[in-house]
């Protein structure tokens, strides 16, 4: 019996609600009168599958359960799924909180007959029934990992499954079919092959079956379960299994089910058409997260291969989610970037081969910072594009978004995630949020900047509420481009916010620093010139600051050199014959005999 292969993809999970409840659409197809194939494709080594129970285990008390019918022309739904819900039937999760709480704290082994007898005081109906059965077994039977690697150490037998309180698919289905046959709700073990445990993208399926499910019979048509899956996942070496309800596998809509289960029967697929198996092994790799997310994801094939070096997947949604990806364990070599209504990543392998990528999600919304394995891919790299090796500080995603306008980033200049620059200069401007300081940095992988030099590359210019952010590169290369925030009325750490990618190929860029500055420099002060903290020797050097709400500017090198003011800039020129620094210095008040520094120049050696 297989596991769910995605248990290093999938992280927590909690019980899961859907918003789309109240328009959730369940489509019904009856096509003309088809015989429908009655034999079951036995796997083989399994035995002859008997029905359920008729006799209800002599029915101490309960109901009796008809032979069940096999799928019929009402049982079909359309496939590809018409994203109308994730379930076969409309089915109202809060209604069930109650019961679900219930059934939870049951705690009968004695027999299956007496824990049947206990969920049933609070199911009147069948749907509820089901749902007794199901959260029960989710959340009491663990998954045999040992039984697994030593079958002869197992019994699938339902009083034994009940008892040891673990087994295999086999021994989940089959408790399953034999809790429901007991409280009078009709239903099937049904066997084939899945996408679960050790599924390697793109495999081709022979042999017996692998994986154990059931279908049961409610509100007059069929609908698929998987209480193995439900409860939870197994670790990548297959040592350990985790209690992780999934709510996913309770009736799931069986267009969604196909995904990765493929009865032996294809009667039981309950589509219209069926697919093939080979449909089924070509197919897409969607995991419950995917849909639970309400995804879409291009391409719709397992294997990508580059063109020139790049590979492209863009996914969408519905409402704010967020995401990350690993390719072969990390996100290096990629650029993604999020859109209103999902993502775009642009991979660029930087060796030639298989690479396994594998994108995930988290609804923005989300209390908890887990992300969640939503997609899988190989990427087949047939030559690397040396070019596109990013800065190890480069952080996913890049660039502007959404996200950044929650975090007060309005109106980028540069909406995209790469700036390039031949001269080694550029300029990006944001309309900021109310109260918010920022700070910026610049981070290369082959520069030896200090964290004071990594900001003084980059000048702060703030007109209103719009900051224009300048930036001089030290030399050519690719550059990463943080920037944090914080609100000025907190005094704490500023927060990262994003990133963007800077690129110059120009050798012969070879910028200074800004000057440095001191705290007595306000926010909206502009330098206007000299831009450059490194001044020539021997020079007169012109000077226009915008500051405002002073007295007096002197500018000290060997000599001190008043500015003058006209019109809101100070202005004026002074000789850098004989120093090694200058300070800018500002009288706040006239009545005051002190200076104080605001800026500092370097002055090149001769």
């Amino acid at each position: 019996g297989q596991q769910d292969s995605r248990a290093s993809c999938k992280q927590t999970q909690a019980l899961t609600s859907y918003a789309n409840e109240g328009t959730q659409v369940t489509v019904e197809i009856h096509p003309k009168d088809t015989t429908i194939q009655l034999v079951k494709k036995l796997p083989s080594g399994k035995g002859a599958q008997r029905l359920p129970s008729l006799r209800g285990q002599d029915n101490k008390g309960f109901q009796r359960t008809e032979a069940p019918r096999p799928p019929g022309g009402k049982d079909l739904h359309a496939y590809p799924w018409d994203k109308s819900s994730l379930k076969s039937m409309p089915v109202d999760l809060q209604k069930f909180e109650k019961l679900d709480a219930y059934a939870l704290k049951v705690n009968v082994k004695n027999s299956v007959e007496e824990l049947v007898k206990a969920l049933l005081k609070q199911a009147r109906t069948d749907l509820e029934k089901v749902r007794a059965i199901w959260i029960w077994i989710c959340h009491h039977i663990e998954y045999d990992v040992v039984g697994y690697h030593n079958k002869s150490q197992l019994s699938s037998k339902p009083i034994d499954v009940l008892q040891t309180g673990k087994s295999i698919c086999e021994g989940y289905a089959g408790l399953f079919e034999q809790m429901c046959s007991i409280a009078g709700v009709q239903c099937m073990k049904l066997f084939g092959y899945s996408k679960g445990y050790g599924y390697k993208m793109g495999q081709t399926f022979t042999g017996d079956s692998d994986h154990a499910w059931n279908a049961v019979y409610l509100d007059g048509r069929w609908h698929l379960l998987d209480s193995t899956w439900g409860s939870g996942a197994v670790d990548d070496s297959f040592t350990k299994f985790t209690f992780r309800y999934n709510e996913f596998y309770f009736l799931t809509h069986p267009a969604l089910f196909i995904n990765n289960h493929f009865p032996d029967n294809s009667n039981w697929q309950l589509l219209k058409p069926t697919l093939t198996l080979k449909d089924f092994e070509s197919n897409m790799l969607h995991n419950s997260n995917f849909y639970i997310l309400g995804l879409t994801a291009h391409p719709e094939t397992n294997i990508i291969r580059t063109v020139n070096g790049k590979a492209s997947v863009s996914v969408d949604c519905g409402s704010a989610t967020l995401f990350t990806f690993k390719l072969k364990g990390t996100d290096e070599h990629g650029l993604m970037t999020l859109k209103k209504h999902g993502m775009k990543l642009d991979i660029y392998p930087q060796k030639t081969g298989s690479h396994k990528l594998q994108i995930f999600a988290k609804p923005s919304k989300a209390s908890d910072d887990v992300y969640k394995c939503v997609l899988e891919y190989v990427v087949e790299c047939e030559s690397v594009d040396k070019a596109m090796r990013f800065p190890k500080d480069l952080h996913q995603p890049v660039g502007p978004s959404w996200f950044t306008e929650r975090q007060g980033f309005l109106r980028p200049s540069h909406p995209e995630p790469i700036i390039h620059t031949n001269d080694g200069r550029c300029s990006v401007t944001f309309t900021l949020g109310k109260d918010i300081s920022v700070l910026a940095s610049l981070h290369s992988d082959n520069s030896s900047l200090t964290e004071d030099m990594r900001r003084r590359h980059i000048m702060q210019i703030h007109r209103g509420n719009q900051i224009e952010l300048k930036i001089h590169l030290p030399h050519a290369g690719n550059f990463v481009l943080k920037i944090y925030a914080k609100k000025k009325s907190d005094p704490g750490n500023y927060d990262y916010i994003f990133n963007y990618l800077i690129t110059c190929l120009n050798t012969e860029v070879k910028w200074p620093a800004f000057p440095q500055s001191y705290s007595k420099w306000v926010e909206d002060y502009e330098i206007l010139e000299p831009l450059s903290g490194l001044l020539p020797a021997n020079r007169n050097v012109r000077f226009k600051l915008k500051m405002h709400g002073i007295a007096k500017v002197l500018v000290q090198a060997e000599n001190t050199y008043p500015l003058t003011q006209r019109g809101g800039y100070w202005e004026g020129t002074c000789n850098t014959l004989g120093c090694r620094e200058v300070f800018v210095m500002v009288h706040e008040n006239a009545n005051h005999s002190f200076y104080s520094h605001v800026l500092k120049y370097e002055v090149e050696t001769q």
